[in-house]
């Protein structure tokens, strides 16, 4: 007699080699007034049927994605292949694309739902602070092998969160003022109840017990409803990354892929080499991810179990020295070595604040330098 199938379990595709898969939202801005514009659907609709191009909450937001790729080069020219034609035409309608955690001016208000019904449910359960999710943000996945690897990496990672954030930090503007923030962005996405921080998970089954107790309760009706900042992603085989802000440009975008990769890569190997995974106190991780999003680069970060404290760009030098021998195994050395200028020249949310002073805070001039940095 057969037994009853588990209702609780989550299957996990596996991916039998480290892959990399990247996301990547864009606003669409006014040429003119510098202003969003809410035209995604007709750029969609002109792009026609194409798997790299979804529509998002917003109708000012369209997302580029990539195939499944081998490496943080392969995803780069995934990326271009589709930005390229996609920029034409958003340009011949007047518009610019445009990436930042937030847009410096834009008001929530004027902002228009894309028509979905999970959108509308999202947006009438969340009300008031559904509808301020003016924000953007890019995803990174990689490739697992296997279930029970999964959690493990995910609450290892969070170590390295304070990194993620303040090298993407760039949102310290919302509604036209400065937040005093380098990433407001991650400090907004947070009040959505099922957005934010990971529970610290150790095994899948934890895992698939928590996603039943949210079915069950009504929290979600879909796991793709769990909106963590690091989470797993069972039908594609990956744990996904959704710490950065939005990145404006190419070049740092290939650094943080790599570096991504070359983390998640890193804990995968060690979990096989049968080392136990560091992890700090969930209120450690927390505060991290304050610091980053107040102070940017500038954070100094809690590094361990034992509250070592440590400036978070001398941790980051360590850091790369450690994963170089994971990037030279990863084909992405190169890329690796860009993080270091992310910090070196200053993250965007310190390009943009220059830029403003530079213009006596005219806010147009930073969208126009944001736009400037799309290189492609």
């Amino acid at each position: 007699m057969s037994s009853a199938p588990d209702s609780r379990r989550i299957d996990f595709a596996g991916s039998p080699r480290p892959t990399v898969g990247v996301e990547w939202e864009f606003a669409l801005v006014d040429a003119e007034t510098r202003d969003l514009s809410n035209e995604a659907a007709a750029v969609i609709a002109e792009i026609g049927e194409n798997p790299r191009v979804h529509k998002e909450l917003l109708r000012n937001t369209v997302e580029i994605v990539t195939g499944i790729c081998d490496n943080t080069a392969e995803a780069m020219d995934d990326l271009r292949s589709t930005l390229v034609p996609a920029r034409r035409i958003v340009r011949d309608r007047g518009m610019e694309l445009f990436c930042a955690g937030t847009h410096p001016f834009a008001k929530w208000s004027a902002q228009k739902l894309t028509d979905a019904p999970r959108y509308a449910e999202l947006i009438k359960r969340t009300q008031w602070w559904g509808r301020q999710m003016l924000i953007w943000g890019v995803h990174v996945h990689v490739g697992i092998s296997s279930a029970h690897k999964v959690m493990p990496i995910v609450t290892s990672l969070l170590n390295h969160y304070p990194h993620l954030l303040a090298l993407s930090s760039s949102s310290p503007y919302w509604d036209g003022e400065d937040t005093g923030y380098a990433s407001n962005r991650a400090m907004m996405f947070q009040q959505l109840p099922t957005a934010g921080l990971p529970f610290h998970f150790q095994t899948w089954a934890q895992w698939e017990g928590f996603v039943h107790d949210q079915k069950k309760t009504g929290i979600i009706d879909h796991m793709n409803e769990i909106r963590w900042d690091i989470r797993p992603s069972p039908h594609l085989g990956t744990v996904e990354v959704r710490v950065f802000d939005g990145v404006s440009n190419l070049r740092e975008l290939s650094a943080l892929t790599a570096l991504t990769h070359c983390l998640v890569v890193d804990l995968d190997r060690r979990l096989d080499a049968g080392e136990q995974l560091p992890a700090m106190p969930p209120w450690h991780v927390q505060e991290n991810k304050w610091r980053a999003a107040r102070y940017g680069l500038d954070a100094v970060i809690i590094l361990d179990a034992d509250s070592n404290e440590r400036l978070v760009t001398e941790d980051l030098d360590e850091l790369l020295n450690r994963l170089e021998p994971v990037a030279k195994s990863l084909h992405c050395s190169d890329e690796l070595a860009k993080v270091a200028g992310i910090y070196q020249i200053g993250a965007s949310y310190q390009r943009q604040r220059r830029v403003a002073e530079e213009h006596d805070g005219d806010l147009r001039a930073v969208v126009d330098a944001l736009v400037a940095e799309l290189d492609i």
